[in-house]
């Protein structure tokens, strides 16, 4: 699990990596590719579980060598991956963190096994003490597990959707009840046509220097404001945005007492603002789930139940 610059988290956590979306404008892949390690795919094969060229498991990082030995972050590029051995790793941090779920890849995508997912979940039930942040471009996938009854409904764990522009209002219609959401509109490639917004919503620009590059207009930015102002739905306008207009609203309003009273620091975490009023709907939920309990015989790598993919 690593420190992270992005705005509204402070850990990344990804024991899923790789994603099938093939956005263009993804800067996951990229960095994927660039760290990726220059690994002899024999041995790759012989070392992990999967299907190659499609999904792949494994029990243990990789070492690649170049000048020393190194750990291969993403051995199969952007393939999709399960790292099994890094489950255990937000039950090692004491400290209560925000943390974003699989930041290099989709755990949603349609390709995920529900037995990955079921994983994730459980280590995140292993540390109750922190918010889980997931983010998918399949919201769909949200409300299937709902109505299996796999998908928690505890208030530290947020659901979100990227929504880029007009194309993905699919999206919006696509998302859970009665668990907290978020949108993050980021690139934001045009103007989000849907006034119903979730309980947070996320903008930022894209980045990079892609050749077709889009630079959020004026009018999108401001239809938005007017959505969320109408609505009463807080805003992060992320730095890149704000350098282009910088007369974005502030920041929603923080907690009363805060981490060691660092304001700046807190302001740059949305999540840790007093959390909207729950909008509980029908659904599968986690009523009646068993949590795990945490100790040191937990291991997330078996899994307890049995599910389809």
């Amino acid at each position: 699990m690593n420190k992270t610059k992005i705005e509204w988290a402070e850990r990344t956590w990804n024991p899923v990596t790789g994603c099938l979306h093939g956005c263009p404008y993804c800067y996951a892949a990229r960095i994927a590719k660039r760290f990726g390690g220059n690994m002899d795919m024999d041995y790759l094969m012989e070392h992990e579980n999967g299907e190659p060229g499609k999904l792949h498991v494994l029990n243990g990082p990789l070492v690649f060598y170049n000048l020393e030995p190194r750990k291969a972050p993403f051995p199969f590029g952007f393939e999709p991956t399960f790292h099994r051995y890094r489950l255990k790793e937000p039950a090692k941090m004491e400290k209560p963190q925000t943390i974003f779920v699989v930041s290099m890849g989709d755990l949603f995508g349609d390709w995920v096994p529900t037995s990955w997912i079921q994983d994730v979940f459980d280590a995140c039930f292993a540390a109750p003490w922190h918010t889980y942040m997931f983010l998918t471009k399949n919201p769909h996938r949200y409300v299937v597990l709902d109505e299996m009854g796999f998908l928690p409904h505890e208030d530290n764990f947020w659901y979100g959707t990227t929504v880029t522009g007009p194309n993905d209002t699919w999206r919006a219609l696509e998302m859970p009840r009665g668990v907290h959401t978020f949108w993050s509109v980021e690139p934001m490639m045009g103007p989000v046509l849907f006034p119903l917004l979730p309980d947070y919503v996320i903008v930022g620009a894209e980045t990079g220097n892609r050749k077709d590059k889009v630079v959020p207009e004026r009018e999108w930015v401001e239809l938005l404001s007017k959505f969320a102002k109408q609505s009463d739905t807080p805003v992060l306008w992320k730095d890149n945005i704000r350098k282009l207009y910088q007369d974005l609203p502030a920041l929603p309003a923080l907690r009363a007492t805060s981490p060691k009273g660092e304001a700046k620091e807190v302001a740059a975490k949305p999540l840790l603002i007093e959390p909207p009023p729950r909008r509980r709907g029908a659904g599968g939920g986690s009523e009646g789930r068993e949590s795990v309990k945490v100790d040191e015989s937990f291991d997330p790598s078996v899994a307890s139940r049995q599910l389809p993919l």
